[in-house]
């Protein structure tokens, strides 16, 4: 599915100003992993570099066998859907269903084909309602699903997904948890919310300073606090223990 190999990334010629550092994972067909680390691990910088919106120094990518370049990269971004952390950024067009359409459009599907993307993409993620909404009109959690729907509609083999449950209240957070779960893409999901990593991923990749620190089982990883810690994190609220005198370094999973 997707191969990534010594990737690295600057953002200026600065020798220490690596924003990516000899990157290499690989991602099975069908897994959802979670990529976490502190702010600044280059998280965000990753994915947008697996798209192709940033361009690496040195290193490889391919999706499906196909290596990302510069001649390849259209074909590259129809096999990846990225939804970015400002639902926002994607959603511009008069009404949601027109957004929802627009990549379809944009591929030249004939209309029949276009509509039955957009009405399945809708209905997979319970928003056939909002079809003839404006955007702004939407609340932070149907902006994000609506966002969604424009990239399955798009029907890409990988989603990337930053941050996506970022400023939702909870019962948004839990209807997003319970979506993305039911949906069949691979999936590499950016994240500060541990919990979600813990529910939606069987594996997690670390990252800390550009470099990947850990990667592994998400019920090893993330209930680890001394490696948790040692790269600026906290144990999932669902695991962490506070009683006084009772710290635990380390948590069970029941």
């Amino acid at each position: 599915m997707l191969n990534v190999s010594d990737l690295s990334l600057k953002y200026s010629t600065s020798k220490d100003s690596f924003a990516l550092r000899d990157i290499g994972f690989s991602v099975r067909e069908g897994e959802r992993i979670g990529l976490i680390g502190a702010n600044g691990a280059g998280k965000s910088t990753l994915l947008l570099t697996l798209c192709g919106i940033l361009s690496p120094l040195s290193g490889r990518i391919s999706v499906d066998n196909v290596v990302l370049e510069k001649k390849t990269l259209s074909a590259v971004r129809q096999k990846i859907g990225m939804v970015f952390q400002n639902p926002d950024d994607q959603l511009f067009m008069p009404t949601i269903y027109e957004d929802v359409t627009f990549g379809p459009r944009n591929y030249g599907l004939p209309e029949s084909e276009i509509e039955d993307r957009a009405e399945t993409a809708l209905a997979s993620l319970g928003i056939v309602h909002l079809k003839n909404r404006l955007s702004h009109e939407l609340s932070g959690g149907e902006k994000r699903l609506a966002a969604l729907a424009g990239v399955i509609s798009m029907r890409p083999s990988l989603l990337l997904m930053d941050e996506p449950s970022a400023f939702l209240d909870p019962m948004a957070r839990h209807r997003l948890i319970e979506v993305l779960g039911g949906l069949s893409q691979t999936m590499l999901i950016a994240t500060h919310d541990l919990d979600m990593a813990l529910d939606l991923c069987k594996r997690v990749i670390l990252l800390k300073n550009g470099r990947i620190f850990a990667d592994a089982p998400a019920k090893e990883l993330l209930c680890n606090a001394d490696i948790l810690n040692e790269c600026g994190l906290m144990l999932p609220l669902s695991l962490s223990r506070h009683q006084p005198g009772n710290e635990t370094q380390v948590a069970e999973i029941p």
